[in-house]
């Protein structure tokens, strides 16, 4: 019976990469059935004075920064009893049988991400199967770490989008919006383009001085430098996971002003839910949304042209939604989970 173990770090804030993780492996054992009987069980590591959850502890910072040969050894001791591991986060060891996630390649090329570990790329090199949530993201792996063609398995999106049903107004009062709004949802790095929807925003309000923009996301210093002092807008920090997705359908538009995204979960969580999507035309985005959204460049003066189209309403911008949110029923994480399948059983193979 071929054993897989799926790898995972703890992490107090999760994001969209734990998502992935959760789904993923939530969903693993049932679509590997096809392939036999297969002993699949989740590895949640944690640093040694981590207070969260996990079954296995490691000192996280040290083993990053450890050469090759140190990570080997040190995966040969987290993972002695599977045949196949499935690492989601990189700074994981490696594993002698190793399947990788790559979600995009942003640690090589944006000095305001976090720095990649050392050893990744040669890492990713050496794994027997690299899987990444998008062609684009596989191309840039390839091009950048000479990496080996990449299996392209795209992400899914939670139904709940899907069924997400518009925040009530009282709802919406308690977070200070009592209008139609645009909605912007994710980090403040440099690629995330807050500047240029910062600078983008004074001609939507001025335009339509009724719109409220919400931002959501974790607080940092370079989002409230950007809008606090902006009329018409309202940072959201983060938000409960039960209220996101009613954060979406009640919006009147979501903007995803990304210069680079490896896949873009904002974009396929509005279209989900059936707002308006006004998304940059760069990077995965275009494969993400398709004809599902309004594509617009990543100026300043795009931004407004898209936000304010969408903001207009009318057949057009409602046959796009409704475009946007039979596509993003394409996108489920059952879907995801069998693309997965057929990698680590073509890995066991």
């Amino acid at each position: 019976m071929p054993r897989l173990a799926i790898a995972s770090i703890a992490t107090a804030v999760p994001m969209g990469a734990q998502r992935y993780e959760t789904e993923m492996a939530a969903r693993a054992q049932s679509a590997l059935t096809p392939y036999g009987d297969w002993c699949v069980r989740r590895v949640l590591v944690r640093s040694l004075r981590s207070p969260l959850p996990g079954d296995r502890r490691m000192p996280m910072s040290r083993v990053g920064a450890a050469s090759v040969r140190e990570r080997r050894l040190a995966g040969r001791v987290l993972y002695p009893r599977a045949d196949i591991v499935h690492r989601t986060a990189l700074e994981l060891p490696p594993a002698r049988v190793d399947v990788v996630t790559l979600h995009d390649v942003v640690a090589w090329r944006f000095p305001d991400e976090s720095a990649p570990v050392p050893a990744a790329a040669e890492e990713l090199r050496r794994a027997a199967a690299v899987i990444c949530v998008s062609a684009f993201s596989a191309g840039q792996a390839v091009e950048l770490l000479g990496i080996e063609p990449p299996h392209v398995v795209h992400n899914g999106v939670d139904p709940r989008y899907l069924d997400a049903a518009p925040l009530a107004p009282s709802q919406l009062a308690a977070l200070g919006i009592t209008g139609p709004y645009v909605l912007t949802v994710g980090g403040a790095s440099k690629r995330k383009n807050l500047e240029g929807l910062a600078a983008a925003w004074p001609a939507i309000h001025a335009a339509r001085p009724d719109v409220t923009l919400a931002l959501v996301g974790p607080e940092h210093p370079e989002r409230t430098r950007l809008f606090a002092g902006l009329p018409g807008t309202r940072l959201l920090g983060r938000q409960p996971d039960e209220v996101v997705p009613g954060l979406y359908a009640s919006a009147s538009v979501v903007v995803v002003p990304s210069t680079y995204e490896g896949f873009g979960l904002p974009a396929l969580e509005g279209m989900a839910a059936g707002a308006p999507v006004v998304a940059a035309d760069t990077s995965a985005l275009p494969e993400v949304v398709g004809d599902g959204g309004f594509l617009v460049e990543p100026t300043p003066d795009g931004i407004v042209d898209g936000t304010l189209a969408a903001l207009a309403g009318g057949a057009d911008v409602e046959t796009v939604a409704a475009r946007g949110r039979r596509r993003a029923a394409e996108f489920t994480w059952e879907r995801s989970a069998r693309g997965h399948a057929e990698v680590w059983a073509s890995v066991a193979r």
